[in-house]
């Protein structure tokens, strides 16, 4: 199994966001322990697992595409 480990700065520079960005808005609400990264041999270091990543980003902004967002916040599916 070939996978791509990724450091917080190495994934803040790919999918072009702030490093913070991740560590404070999408570290555990949109990318979960054990499914986009892991804390290898129990450490603090974290590494983010791109396969996982990448093909969530894709299905997000697939399901996106089929809703209208509302002036509420909101989010309506047709």
């Amino acid at each position: 199994m070939n996978t791509n480990y990724l450091t917080t700065d190495e994934l803040a520079a790919r999918i072009k966001y702030d490093a913070r960005t991740i560590r404070e808005r999408l570290k555990d609400s949109v990318l979960l322990e054990g499914e986009h990264y892991i804390r290898p041999f129990g450490g603090r270091k974290i590494l983010y697992l791109w396969d996982a990543i990448e093909r969530d980003m894709s299905k997000a902004s697939q399901n996106l595409s089929m809703s209208i967002p509302m002036a509420n916040g909101g989010v309506l599916h047709g």
